[in-house]
């Protein structure tokens, strides 16, 4: 399988993110278990998590997800073939959020504790936290490399002015560089990533893994009517796409998918992975079905013409 270098880190990825935001949320422990099982067998091994993941459901307080890698990681024995992503900064409770040292050093050793491991490969700020000077956030990071804790980093949510402003600090002070950025990025959310911060990722060689990269789901085909999100747990996030702009969206994902005997969601990753300066779209599963759509989509390679055409149905309006 094709890997990729993650910015300029000693990272090497599959072109596919496995997102575990649904771990603890809506898939259990042992259905979180068969599902790494079977991406790890079919060659993949970037897996990207939260600390935060899942506090947002009943009954949670955040960490979940965490803990079930963490469980996993243990059963199997298999840290060394995995690269685990996580990241900090959003809030975990009263005073347990942002990016200031005296957080950042408490929030990795909780992380460490949950996953069962002694380091993170890539470890990343959530969102930008403007009440802490960058190089504050910068040098915690470094301190956590040189004890080996965590090998990269990486940011989230940033604003390409924020991004720029790190990376700059970075270069004039000797300290890590974020090497990747995980922004809002798919067919149908294409306006805040392309353009400035887009510019900036390629022009510094910064790593892309967006996340909501089939759209919660919408660019599946699944949702196709406000019938079909009733009662969903997605379905909230999925009707501001039930329109004329997300319906010819998927008009043209049917079309394209026809021609490659695939689905509609597939085509869309491979739009992604296709794109230049993306390394890995983050997109999840639920059940094995969906996990063997995944793996398939990472071999489809699109041609000009339904680029040229997936490019111009689904240009922000």
């Amino acid at each position: 399988m094709e890997k990729r270098r993650l910015g300029r880190s000693s990272l090497e990825i599959p072109p596919i993110t496995f997102g575990c935001n649904v771990f603890g949320w809506t898939v259990d422990e042992a259905t979180s278990f068969a599902l790494l099982d079977a991406w790890l067998d079919a060659g993949f091994n970037f897996l990207d998590t939260a600390d935060v993941y899942s506090r947002w459901h009943q009954g949670n307080s955040g960490g979940e997800s965490e803990t079930i890698i963490g469980n996993w990681l243990k059963a199997r024995g298999n840290r060394d073939k995995v690269v685990l992503a996580t990241k900090l900064g959003l809030e975990m409770g009263p005073d347990r959020k942002g990016l200031s040292r005296a957080y950042i050093q408490t929030a990795v050793e909780e992380s460490l504790r949950r996953l069962q491991t002694d380091h993170i490969d890539l470890y990343q700020s959530h969102r930008d936290d403007p009440e802490t000077p960058v190089e504050e956030t910068l040098s915690a990071f470094a301190d956590l490399i040189e004890q080996g804790k965590v090998r990269e980093i990486g940011a989230s949510n940033f604003s390409a002015d924020r991004l720029g402003e790190s990376l700059r600090i970075s270069s004039e002070n000797g300290l890590p560089r974020y090497e990747s950025l995980q922004p809002l990025y798919s067919l149908v959310e294409r306006a805040e990533f392309e353009g400035p911060l887009e510019d900036l990722c390629l022009a510094e060689t910064v790593g892309v893994i967006g996340y909501y990269s089939l759209a919660s789901g919408f660019l599946t085909g699944k949702y196709r009517a406000k019938a079909d999100v009733a009662g969903r747990t997605r379905g909230p996030r999925v009707e501001k796409y039930l329109n004329d702009y997300g319906f010819g969206v998927l008009k043209a994902l049917d079309e394209v998918a026809e021609r490659y005997e695939a689905r509609p969601g597939q085509i869309a990753l491979a739009w992604l992975i296709a794109r230049p300066g993306v390394t890995a779209p983050i997109a999840s599963a639920t059940n094995l079905d969906q996990l063997a759509d995944l793996i398939e989509a990472a071999e489809i390679e699109l041609d000009e013409d339904s680029i040229r055409k997936l490019d111009e149905v689904s240009k922000p309006r």
